[in-house]
């Protein structure tokens, strides 16, 4: 037997399919299947279904998947264990942020790790907190940039980076733009603009409504404070956004804090709390908690 048999075996079984198996593998499809059948030679019995539209395991290759997995996991982990030893840091790591960060500078931080580390890749997603938080615990994300209320997701750590004011911005001709700040009994009556459930912002304007035993009457709901406040700009509600979306648009719309209570919300650092982690998103994490205030 041999780990290129298994590698594809895998595949095949992950992708249902031969072809994209191959396609996953960068290699021909004929290819594939002439070495999945040596291997069930050597087996002595079939591991693949291939009667269906859809390639399915075998009883017999049910059981011989979790071992295919072990022996490719403990390859990749010999290699990862040698190089880290002799400092040639290799892998591959994913970062994920929420889409609206634009103070903290992200393409600096990761163009000086690539020249550090050229042979780890990094793959960079942009998702909702709720999702990267998922991400984050399942191990699918390594390092995130998270919006978050006044506890941190269960089973991750943080560090805050970024805090800012709530505020709440709308058209010039709105009549609250004649208020220089607004309670939160007041938004309570107006037609509000927010990010969506899922989000830490959101998670902070909800928890702040069902602490005073007020009803928010949500309009629209985007996923950017830009978006937020494109629709708060044609006069249709009213925009609860960070301070610094808040007042990026003087011309557009007027900004004010939220007030009684005073509401704020957070942007921190995030990684798993325990678990194991390769050595490249290590060195990511690493250099991220290093370099970023």
């Amino acid at each position: 037997m041999e780990l290129r048999q298994f590698e594809y075996f895998v595949a095949v079984t992950e992708e249902a399919s031969f072809t994209k198996a191959a396609a996953r593998l960068h290699v021909a499809q004929p290819g594939v299947s002439a070495q999945i059948r040596q291997l069930e030679r050597e087996l002595g019995q079939p591991l693949l279904d291939r009667s269906g539209r859809t390639v399915r395991l075998t009883e017999v290759g049910a059981a011989v998947l979790p071992y295919a997995r072990a022996a490719l996991a403990a390859v990749e982990g010999a290699r990862l264990s040698v190089d880290e030893l002799t400092g040639l840091l290799r892998g591959h790591a994913t970062i994920g942020t929420i889409d609206w960060i634009r103070s903290l500078d992200l393409p600096g931080m990761l163009a000086d790790f690539h020249r550090d580390h050229p042979n780890v890749e990094i793959t960079v997603v942009q998702q909702d907190a709720a999702t990267l938080a998922d991400g984050l615990r399942s191990g699918r994300v390594d390092l995130a940039f998270l919006s978050i209320g006044a506890e941190p997701p269960e089973g991750i750590a943080t560090r805050v980076i970024i805090e800012q004011d709530l505020f709440a911005a709308v058209a010039h001709g709105h009549p609250l733009a004649r208020r220089s700040t607004i309670s939160l009994r007041a938004l309570a009556d107006e037609d509000l603009i927010c990010l969506p459930p899922g989000t830490g912002l959101r998670a902070v304007l909800d928890g702040a409504f069902a602490d005073a035993g007020l009803r928010p009457r949500i309009a629209f709901e985007a996923g950017e404070p830009p978006v937020l406040a494109e629709i708060a700009a044609h006069g249709l509600g009213v925009a609860v956004m960070p301070e610094s979306a808040a007042l990026g648009r003087p011309d557009e719309l007027h900004a004010m804090p939220i007030v009684r209570p005073r509401l704020s919300g957070r942007i921190a650092l995030a990684w798993r709390a325990e678990g194991p982690r390769s050595p490249a998103a290590r060195a990511l994490i690493a250099r991220a908690r290093q370099v970023l205030p």
